[in-house]
C-alpha cells in the first residue's frame, strides 16, 4: 500500500470528482489551514453542529441512540462544552476509489488545545460527506471554527482493487448528506 501524493490527489479531485469542491492549495491566511497538502487533504467542518447535551439524563447506546442526545447548532463557532462532543460534517463531499483507503488525522492546531477529531476509515467505493467528532478533552469549554480545517485525509492505495468494497456490500452510511448520527 502507498501513501498518494498531491499530483495523485488532484487528478482524482479534478477527473473523478474525488472530492468536492476541491481546493487545489493550503489556504493559511487567518485560517486553521485547509486543502491539498504533500501527501493528503485538510478538509473544512461545516457550520452544522449536534453539541451532546445530557439534559435529559440519556443513556448513550449505539444500537438504540436517542438523538434527543443532541442540540443543533449551526454558525460561524461551535462551542464544546467541557468534557463533552460534538458531531460536525465535512464542507467537502468525498468519493473513494475501489482500490484506495482513506486515513484522517486530527489538525496539530486542535489537537494542542486538548480537542481530538476522531473519524472512522473511509473505505474503497464509499462517499458522501464525512461526519467528524471533536472530543473537547478539557475541563473549559472549547471552540470550533466553521469552515476552517479540522482533519487531514490520507489516501492510502492498495495494490490492487478490493473484492468486495462499500457500495457492494450496500454500506448503511452511503451517500450520507449533513452530520449522520449512529444507525443499526
Amino acid at each position: 500500500m502507498a501513501i498518494m501524493s498531491d499530483i495523485w490527489i488532484r487528478e482524482r479531485a479534478l477527473q473523478d470528482k474525488m472530492i468536492e469542491p476541491f481546493v487545489e492549495q493550503q489556504k493559511r491566511e487567518g485560517t486553521i489551514s485547509f486543502g491539498l497538502s504533500s501527501y493528503g487533504y485538510d478538509a473544512r467542518v461545516s457550520d452544522e453542529f449536534l453539541v451532546f447535551t445530557n439534559v435529559d439524563s440519556a443513556l448513550v447506546d449505539p444500537k438504540n441512540f436517542d438523538p434527543k442526545s443532541f442540540v443543533e447548532r449551526k454558525g460561524p463557532v461551535c462551542i464544546i462544552p467541557p468534557n463533552s462532543f460534538a458531531l460536525a460534517r465535512t464542507v467537502e463531499y468525498f468519493r473513494i476509489p475501489r482500490d484506495v483507503l482513506v486515513i484522517c488525522l486530527g489538525k496539530s492546531t486542535y489537537a494542542r488545545c486538548g480537542i481530538i477529531v476522531n473519524v472512522t476509515p473511509l473505505e474503497p467505493e464509499w462517499e458522501g460527506h464525512v461526519t467528524l467528532e471533536f472530543s473537547n478533552t478539557t475541563p473549559l469549554p472549547a471552540k470550533i471554527y466553521a469552515n476552517e480545517g479540522a482533519c487531514q485525509f490520507l489516501f492510502l492505495k492498495g495494490d490492487q482493487p478490493c473484492e468486495v468494497s462499500y457500495a457492494d456490500r450496500a454500506g448503511k452510511y452511503m451517500g450520507q448528506r449533513g452530520v449522520t448520527l449512529p444507525k443499526l
